[in-house]
């Protein structure tokens, strides 16, 4: 099911007559009010220490609980990339970021109160201070840093994580070489 079919009523007027306008939006035929579906906002941290191990989580919450994912989540209103990403490296291991830096986005799609929610997943490399004090918070079980070449990427449960993973791993091994 598209996620336009779970809104029934404009949000402007309250018409029920909330109709397709085309793939990615609604309009009302009373009021002439258009909604778009676009993606929401998301993050995720690579955060290295100085041994060349990923700070890992494992989820504490669905969807995908019980695997590991890494630090990240949904970006607020008025809120950067960046600052987003800190946010929640801080909210889930109690580390700080002092340096952010984008690297790619990948789509994803994230089930969330059964509401399938369209993101788009920004990855950043994070420095973080006092690498040594990790703690799991949040909606985090556990945070643990991996050896890089005992990742298995599959162990991830989000698509889009495992995706983002295989990548910066493999760019990570190309820029060693």
């Amino acid at each position: 099911m598209h996620p336009l079919e779970l809104f029934k009523y404009c949000p402007e007027c309250g018409s029920s007559h909330f109709e397709v306008h085309n793939g990615k939006s609604k309009r009302c035929a009373n009021c002439g009010f258009t909604y778009y579906f676009n993606p929401s906002s998301a993050t995720v941290a690579f955060i290295l220490n100085d041994k060349e191990e990923l700070l890992v989580c494992r989820r504490g919450k669905e969807p995908a609980k019980g695997t590991l994912d890494l630090s990240g989540g949904f970006i607020d209103i008025d809120e950067t990339g960046e600052e987003g990403v800190a946010r929640e490296v801080k909210e889930e291991t109690g580390l700080d970021v002092v340096e952010a830096s984008y690297l790619f986005s990948y789509p994803n799609r994230y089930l969330y109160s059964g509401f399938l929610v369209h993101t788009l997943d920004m990855f950043f490399l994070c420095k973080v201070s006092k690498a040594e004090h990790v703690e799991a918070m949040d909606d985090v079980a556990d945070s643990f840093w991996l050896p890089l070449d005992k990742i298995r990427v599959e162990d991830f449960g989000l698509e889009s994580v495992r995706k983002g993973l295989s990548r910066f791993l493999k760019e990570y091994k190309k820029n060693l070489k």
